[in-house]
């Protein structure tokens, strides 16, 4: 696993292009060695404005060879707002040519499979799948609360304990919406590389102490490592209360 990198930005918006330009770097890079990549999606406002970022500036994305998955998803009815998969639609995957059968949200509530724990099982069996053909996906993108959550991994639930399954669901989740289907660290290590996205003075404690050696089931984030890479994009009030 790898050692965590830090990089800082002044603000926001310089955060998000640097998120946005790391995204389309990986993607291409991967495609370029193996001829096709994959990417794990987070939703939430920095997340989402990246989509839009890479949306204005692809670079030299194949967009044909591209699978993209989703970190997490709230278990709510398709069309909902709500749902990470229709924000990630709206600001990128619906303008680029995307091979639909090569986009792989989690179940919604009103799908196929109406019982959380059942869409949990299948989005685990499209991960295992797509996992026993290539190994690892390249890029996973993930955002943290202010408690340290990443996915629906939250502080002290058994989501955040689980050791081997790769996709569970939550049914209590502490921020609402409480049913949700996600990824767990299991899965998260599964990834070449792991980018968090973190802005705010609020979330500073957090970033501290996951990049100081907090213990994944008090802060989730600090659990997130990827197999060749780990990077915080960080702005200053993220930041703070790391060493100068």
């Amino acid at each position: 696993m790898s050692k965590p990198a830090v990089e800082t930005f002044s603000g926001t918006e310089e955060l998000v292009a640097a998120a946005a330009a790391r995204f389309v770097a990986e993607v291409v890079e991967a495609q370029r060695s193996r001829g096709s990549a994959s990417v794990v999606l987070t939703g939430g406002g920095t997340g989402i404005a990246l989509l839009e970022l890479v949306r204005q500036a692809p670079g030299d994305i194949d967009w044909a060879k591209l699978d993209v998955f989703w970190g997490d998803e709230r278990f709510v009815p398709t069309g909902d707002p709500e749902r990470n998969e229709l924000q990630a639609r709206q600001a990128l995957l619906d303008h680029v040519p995307v091979d639909p059968a090569r986009v792989h949200p989690a179940e919604s509530s009103s799908g196929d499979y109406p019982d959380p724990l059942e869409a949990a099982g299948e989005y685990a069996a499209t991960v295992h799948a797509y996992l026993a053909e290539h190994g690892s996906f390249d890029l996973h993108l993930l955002g943290m609360g202010g408690e340290g959550h990443v996915n629906s991994l939250f502080p002290h639930t058994d989501a955040t304990r689980e050791e081997h399954a790769l996709v569970v669901a939550e049914t209590h989740s502490p921020k609402p919406p409480a049913v949700r289907v996600t990824l767990t660290l299991p899965a998260v290590r599964r990834s070449r590389h792991v980018v968090l996205i973190v802005s705010g003075e609020a979330k500073a404690a957090a970033v501290a102490a996951a990049l100081n050696g907090a213990s994944p089931l008090d802060v989730p984030a600090a659990g997130a490592i990827g197999s060749e890479s780990t990077t915080w994009l960080l702005d200053e009030a993220a930041a703070s209360d790391l060493p100068r």
